[in-house]
């Protein structure tokens, strides 16, 4: 349909008004690059999914209401086995579980249906997988075990590797949606895992300055921001291989973020030495932010490097964003940021939560 002239594909449209309808698609603006994706289901916004753990799909004991288990995680006789479910058996005792979301956002069973301006559009072709962190419906990341979040760390990296071998998959989001201001659809612990055909304009963004500042200065701009942030008036807490800081010209009140200390662009090619420590920096800031600020609504997203881009690489991190106010007309329209909190203030209030969240798991383990 790309090649249609454009009066022809307008009426071609009309008649295909209830297909479309049941597909999912990418719009782009008339203007500018900005997309947005509307999946298969986005005529209503009702949300009835139960949020309570007799209904909760993500429940143990409630697997068929989910699609079958690509892993399961299982502890035998103390060793991790990856199980997964098939027809006739669904595993049951499991510590992490992944499946593709019954309403994904991005789907591989769409239409070849494109459009071309002023009215781009294309299928919104992709995996979307969820993560489920525990069986416990009522413990949030902020608060389940160390261990457990070294196991759920694991998963996504091996999720990671799978993904990138599939069809048209040039960059994996990892990201977490926690209470009704983060936009959570359901409260048990769960990580979204969504891929895309094109890297994503932040993304892009964020790799193109990069690349541009090495090759202007030599070295990683975010190494750099790591050595002035070390052990200065915005770092939280820090580990063996991992600091956690609130960026200098933070976005969101509280806005913090964990960097690996030492440059590193591949999140596939962390050591399970570096696994369990980015495990237990994670919990401690979680639970340190749960603690200071009441368990506030956020948003957890990985900043990964597209594993298939070579010129497209950043010091990979992740980023954490406390909901704690409404955005403006100025943030929504023309993308000017206000924060309320000097980051300076933030980072003592997370720092001393923190670091008694620390403190307290190293007692335990």
């Amino acid at each position: 349909m790309k090649q249609l002239p454009f009066i022809f594909r307008t009426l071609i449209n009309g008649y295909l008004g209830k297909f479309y309808k049941t597909l999912g698609e990418i719009r782009k603006d008339y203007v500018t690059d900005k997309f947005v994706i509307l999946p298969q289901n986005s005529e209503r916004l009702d949300k009835d999914i139960p949020n309570n753990s007799e209904l909760c799909p993500y429940c143990p004991g409630n697997e068929h209401n989910t699609e079958p288990a690509m892993i399961s995680l299982v502890s035998k006789e103390g060793i991790l086995q990856r199980l997964s479910d098939s027809e006739d058996n669904i595993i049951e005792n499991w510590s992490v579980r992944v499946f593709q979301k019954k309403t994904p956002i991005m789907t591989v069973n769409t239409s070849s249906i494109y459009t071309d301006k002023p009215l781009y559009s294309e299928p919104a072709y992709g995996h979307h997988l969820i993560v489920v962190a525990s069986p416990e419906h009522t413990v949030p990341l902020s608060k389940i075990p160390v261990e457990q979040w070294s196991n759920i760390l694991l998963v996504i990296q091996e999720r990671l590797r799978y993904l990138y071998n599939q069809k048209k998959v040039t960059y994996v989001s990892v990201y977490v949606n926690h209470g009704v201001f983060g936009g959570n659809d359901i409260d048990h612990p769960h990580f979204h895992m969504v891929t895309f055909a094109e890297i994503p304009n932040i993304i892009e963004t964020e790799a193109i300055s990069s690349f541009k500042y090495i090759n202007e200065n030599g070295n990683c701009p975010n190494c750099v921001a790591i050595s002035i942030e070390t052990d200065g008036p915005r770092q939280i807490i820090a580990t063996e291989n991992f600091i956690a800081f609130c960026p200098w010209s933070s976005i969101y009140p509280y806005e913090f973020c964990i960097y690996p200390k030492k440059h590193s662009t591949s999140f596939l090619k962390l050591t399970q030495k570096e696994i369990n420590d980015l495990a237990m920096i994670t919990r401690s800031t979680l639970g340190g932010m749960s603690n200071a600020l009441e368990d506030p609504s956020y948003n957890l997203v990985f900043h990964l490097s597209p594993e298939k881009k070579n010129t497209r690489q950043i010091h990979w991190h992740v980023e954490i964003y406390p909901q704690k106010i409404t955005w403006t007309g100025l943030e929504r329209g023309y993308g000017i940021y206000v924060n309320p909190i000097k980051p300076e203030i933030a980072a003592e209030l997370l720092g001393a939560s923190s670091r008694k969240e620390l403190a307290k798991l190293v007692g335990i383990t």
